[in-house]
């Protein structure tokens, strides 16, 4: 029998609990993994509390990204062995010490990444690849707005882009999470508990707005964050973490003929050259050291319920982790 946590129903922290799944075989295209960590992000918070649609009637076992060993191989898979190393990101599923899953998902880990590392970077490292290079291609000497600059996401993004030689603001709250922030490559950060960040990025750019914003945070900031644009600006909105925007409307974009976008990792993943190429880009810039994963959480897997208090109340900064 495999530990798993699961949520019983949607709600808040307090639906999580542990139970007992039987041991799987892996079929056909499948190995068996041992996890060795496991992602802790917001689209989990997402599931558990009924924002994003269940799969399942009850006791969905959340988690979206995980690191570990190849255990067992079911028939016809090709590419990974027994011992192998890897790493995933799919939805839900992954707070479990082991679980059965379709070898398409899985990326090899270079000698140089370790478990850890893998889990913490999976879905924020590939979500800050796509970003970056797919929903605004950023250009050297640009300037964008970056939401959340100390969060797992942020953390990373602000280092691609002061190695693309982007020009990046961020935002976070207080001023340990600025200074943070500046230490992962933003150039200028905005204290929005202190500052109005549209203001100040009016001020930054001398009123001219920026090439992009990356907003994560959702109801709280996108009305402020279209105010930022240059125009024809874009405005790529990658979650919701204060809660859904509900009041936009798309007339909303022509006070500066803005492009929007709302993209989904999962709709990049399912490629399979997207997923080995992005994630071979990423590895690579972590093992010649521009990006630097900060592990600043570590929780066991049967006190996932304290990592997703402390995610929520934006207590963390960094990547957390669970470890089964």
């Amino acid at each position: 029998m495999a530990l798993a946590i699961a949520a019983t129903e949607s709600g808040g922290p307090e639906v999580l609990h542990e139970i007992r799944v039987p041991a799987a075989t892996p079929g056909k295209g499948e190995v068996l993994l041992a996890h060795k960590a496991i992602g802790v992000n917001f689209t989990d918070t997402y599931f558990r509390s009924g924002l994003y649609p269940w799969p399942v009637d009850k006791d969905l076992v959340l988690g979206s990204e995980a690191a570990g060993v190849v255990v067992a191989l079911g028939a016809g898979v090709t590419g990974f062995s027994i011992g192998d190393r890897v790493a995933y990101t799919i939805p839900n599923g992954a707070y479990v010490n082991e679980r059965v899953i379709a070898s398409r998902h899985l990326v090899a880990l270079p000698n140089g990444i370790s478990d850890e590392v893998a889990a913490a970077s999976m879905l924020k490292g590939l979500t800050a690849h796509y970003l970056l290079h797919r929903s605004f291609a950023v250009q050297k000497d640009q300037t964008v707005l970056f939401h959340a600059a100390a969060g797992g996401v942020g953390l990373i993004a602000g280092q691609w882009l002061a190695a693309i030689g982007v020009h990046a603001i961020g935002t976070a709250g207080g001023p340990q999470k600025c200074a943070l922030a500046r230490a992962h490559g933003f150039a200028d950060v905005i204290d929005y508990k202190a500052e109005d960040f549209v203001s100040r990025v009016q001020e930054m750019t001398g009123g001219k707005g920026v090439d992009a914003v990356y907003d994560s945070i959702g109801k709280d900031t996108l009305a402020g964050s279209l105010s930022c644009p240059k125009t024809f600006g874009t405005l790529v909105n990658f979650g919701q973490s204060s809660g859904p925007a509900l009041d936009f409307k798309l007339s909303d974009l022509a006070a500066g003929s803005f492009t929007i976008t709302r993209p989904i990792l999962f709709h990049f993943t399912v490629d399979p050259a997207w997923l080995t190429g992005a994630s071979g880009d990423l590895f690579k810039m972590i093992e010649k050291g521009a990006l630097k994963i900060n592990v600043n959480q570590r929780y066991a897997l049967r006190d996932a319920a304290k990592a997703h208090r402390a995610l929520e109340a934006r207590k963390t900064t960094g990547s957390t982790i669970l470890t089964p």
